[in-house]
């Protein structure tokens, strides 16, 4: 696993020069963290859990039908707003100006844009974030109405809320308009469960997703209960990552920094995977899943590249697991994404654009990667993209092309 090292050290090298100006952070020292280590195996025993998505994502009882619906590739977040009324610690980003509803890097200046754009792509759920979208309420049941008009009624719609701007009055009316499923981040509201009542017996499905913060684990343990009581369906673990924006205050706080291809908090995955171990140890009866930043930046990425791959490729052309688009001949390999974007994006007049009755987007194709292979290995690449290896190769060209084809399976072994 040579190649897959050699990656990660790269990785690593990255967020150390982004970050040099946080000379307190600590990395991921697998010396100092053998007991951790041992900790992390405990917990991920295949006995402890169930698994979805190439082992990534571990789960209790059951998980909702929206992250049945990310996992699948078939999820469009639409970004309401850039503003938000809370002020948590982890956020990832600065959220404090207003903006035009955006999704993958393409802005919809009205509902039917974007109902348009969902029903041309065939995406099967629909989720509606910030920001804070209860800011802007109007706006965003504007853009569920004409999702609900436009769309098949077997989408599934949800939103993200911190449920301060809440009361049962706007979740009555998301409820007529069909919304499916309403989550809540009650890391906002001091893990407070009081706004969530207000929607309780009104949303069809009430979900809490929240950061797994590695100094409320007994306090979310202690929870459990009422979330039951409340009616809560899941309860969703994320896992905290390291920005430009939360690193002050991340930085305070004495965690260990591991370098995926974002920093992400090693204690945040330890949070996560000791609720679940103590909900399966009393058999909790209340849906939970970890959601690591493996499967996020696997899962999400490749899902969304095969989507565009497989609404605007070329006939014949061979899309990758992965969502790349592979050119293969004797001589070399070549993988290619396909990036949708608003037309007053274009950089070149050439690039293809694509006309609906609402908006008009361009297509633009990047190369990912292009390998020359030498004639004696040209057998070893072609069993290489006919199956997947049990591991990833070690040799640099193989790697790359394993990259490619394939989507990694496993929470890494970050020890």
């Amino acid at each position: 696993m040579e190649a897959l090292y050699s990656y990660f050290n790269e990785l690593l090298s990255t967020h150390k020069k982004a970050f040099a100006s946080w000379p307190q952070l600590r990395w991921l020292n697998a010396w100092e963290n053998a007991a951790l280590a041992d900790r992390r195996q405990h917990l991920l025993q295949d006995e402890r859990h169930q698994w979805l998505f190439h082992h990534t994502k571990p789960f209790h009882k059951h998980i909702s039908k929206g992250c049945m619906q990310c996992g699948l590739g078939r999820w469009s977040c639409l970004f309401i707003t850039n503003k938000c009324n809370g002020a948590c610690f982890y956020c990832p980003s600065a959220q404090v100006a207003d903006a035009v509803p955006s999704s993958q890097m393409l802005t919809f200046d009205t509902p039917e844009a974007y109902a348009e754009y969902v029903r041309w792509m065939n995406f099967g759920g629909v989720s509606f974030s910030g920001g804070e979208p209860l800011l802007y309420f109007e706006r965003t049941l504007a853009y569920l109405k004409s999702l609900r008009k436009q769309c098949d009624a077997s989408v599934y719609t949800w939103l993200y809320t911190n449920g301060i701007a809440g009361n049962p009055d706007i979740y009555r009316r998301l409820a007529a308009e069909g919304i499916d499923e309403v989550r809540f981040d009650i890391g906002a509201t001091a893990n407070k469960l009081d706004n969530m009542k207000l929607a309780a017996g009104i949303i069809p499905h009430l979900t809490i997703e929240i950061p797994a913060v590695p100094e409320d684990i007994n306090t979310l343990k202690a929870l459990l209960p009422q979330m039951i009581d409340l009616g809560v369906n899941n309860l969703n673990l994320h896992q905290m990552r390291l920005t430009q924006h939360n690193v002050k205050q991340l930085a305070k706080r004495n965690y260990t920094f591991v370098a995926a291809e974002r920093p992400v908090v090693l204690e945040s995955e330890m949070a996560a995977l000791e609720i679940l171990d103590f909900a399966h140890s009393l058999d909790l009866n209340i849906g939970i899943n970890y959601c690591a930043f493996d499967y996020k930046n696997r899962f999400q990425k490749a899902g969304y590249r095969r989507m565009v791959a497989g609404r605007c490729a070329e006939a014949g052309e061979v899309i990758t697991e992965n969502g790349y688009i592979r050119k293969y001949d004797e001589q070399g390999v070549s993988y290619q994404n396909i990036l949708l974007t608003d037309e007053d994006r274009l950089a070149k007049s050439s690039l293809k654009t694509t006309a609906l009755n609402h908006k008009i987007y361009s297509l633009m194709r990047t190369e990912s990667a292009s390998l020359a292979i030498e004639t004696e290995a040209q057998a070893e690449v072609a069993a290489l993209m006919k199956q997947r290896p049990a591991q990833p190769p070690e040799q640099q060209h193989l790697f790359e092309i394993w990259r490619h084809e394939y989507i990694e399976e496993g929470l890494r072994n970050y020890f």
